[in-house]
């Protein structure tokens, strides 16, 4: 099973390792994108960021860390804009969910957003929802 039940999505922040969750297309269509959260331990913190990338993948190409920003202007490490920062990782879950619009029970290991983007890639990029039919997710403000 992919995604992370809660227990095991806390376990990992708590074990110094970060989550992640893919949240679907961004952008308008002459200039698509793609957005997924993370959550990771910094120090006392967990630090809720939101990744905004243009949709430069294929099929045999999914390395996200090697997209670039959507923005042509955003010169922030790895096109991450820090949200938020909690004091403990149920709070930072429940940020990052409240602020990205990423849904609970469907967080991943770190590293594993790029075999969700690459499903998202093989299934011709779906517009409206994932391939388990979930609706993407809309958050509260615009990326």
């Amino acid at each position: 099973m992919r995604y992370l039940a809660e227990p095991f999505a806390l376990g990992a922040l708590r074990r110094g390792r970060p989550v992640e969750q893919f949240l679907g297309p961004a952008g308008p269509p002459q200039r698509p994108g793609i957005r997924y959260a993370e959550v990771r331990p910094a120090k006392t913190r967990y630090e809720i960021l939101l990744h905004t990338l243009q949709d430069v993948g294929h099929e045999t190409f999914a390395d996200l860390v090697e997209f670039p920003p959507l923005a042509p202007d955003d010169e922030e490490e790895e096109s991450a804009r820090l949200v938020a920062t909690r004091d403990d990782p149920l709070a930072a879950l429940t940020a990052a969910e409240d602020l990205t619009g990423a849904v609970r029970g469907r967080w991943v290991n770190a590293g594993l957003v790029q075999d969700e983007y690459h499903d998202y890639v093989m299934a011709g990029r779906p517009a409206h929802s994932s391939l388990d039919g979930h609706p993407w997710p809309v958050p509260p403000f615009r990326s």
